[in-house]
């Protein structure tokens, strides 16, 4: 780690622990980037993908200096990018970041949402206090990404990339119209209706699993 303290960038020439942190992931786009890198390995365009402001020469910088710094792994023989443990220990950063976030006026969630992002939202974003004692297990769709979402009684929601079988149900759409699904007033038979998103498996399940998640101001 005093490695790659000396041969990162330095933003901020300050002994302050916070001021270090930004030295390493501190860059415009740089927690962005870690965000959908946090469930699964991507490849370059694939992280592009989930960032639709960021240009292809400043998605290459972040990533090598995200890679100097330690928090991102590059595999050259199959192109994925991946987190290291100490970039998967940003996911606390990020979920607190959400909170923050939800707390504070303007937000509009018409503008773009990745897939990553609304499943890393939700895990920050759930009434913990209704969700604890529950189970379940619910899948999520958007293009070529899946998500499974375990509930385990402890109040605590965790995802993971992937498809399980024994999903209750699978809510497919596009990361804006699920984002409405989720944090949205309308039942999501009527979203479904609509074509917003599709709804396979039990409705009143997936309608009891959204109903826990809130964009609290």
């Amino acid at each position: 780690m005093e490695k790659i303290g000396r041969t990162a960038r330095i933003r901020y020439d300050e002994g302050c622990l916070a001021a270090h942190a930004l030295n390493l992931v501190g860059d415009r786009w740089a927690l962005l980037v870690v965000r959908e890198l946090m469930l699964a390995p991507r490849r370059f365009q694939q992280v592009r993908a989930g960032l639709p402001g960021i240009t292809a020469a400043v998605l290459s910088q972040r990533l090598g200096q995200l890679t100097l710094a330690g928090v991102v792994r590059h595999d050259t023989a199959t192109g994925l990018y991946a987190l290291t443990p100490s970039g998967h220990d940003l996911l606390p950063v990020l979920q607190a970041m959400c909170r923050w976030g939800a707390r504070h006026p303007g937000h509009d969630p018409r503008r773009f949402i990745s897939p990553t992002a609304l499943m890393i939202s939700m895990t920050a974003m759930m009434a913990s206090d209704a969700a604890r004692g529950r189970h379940a297990v619910a899948g999520f769709r958007s293009g070529s990404d899946d998500f499974v979402q375990r509930l385990t009684g402890d109040g605590v929601l965790r995802v993971e990339a992937g498809c399980d079988p024994s999903a209750a149900f699978v809510l497919a759409g596009g990361g804006n119209g699920l984002a409405r699904a989720v944090y949205g007033a309308a039942p999501l038979a009527d979203l479904a209706g609509q074509g917003v998103i599709a709804v396979a498996g039990d409705l009143a399940a997936a309608q009891a699993h959204v109903d826990l998640f809130h964009l609290r101001g």
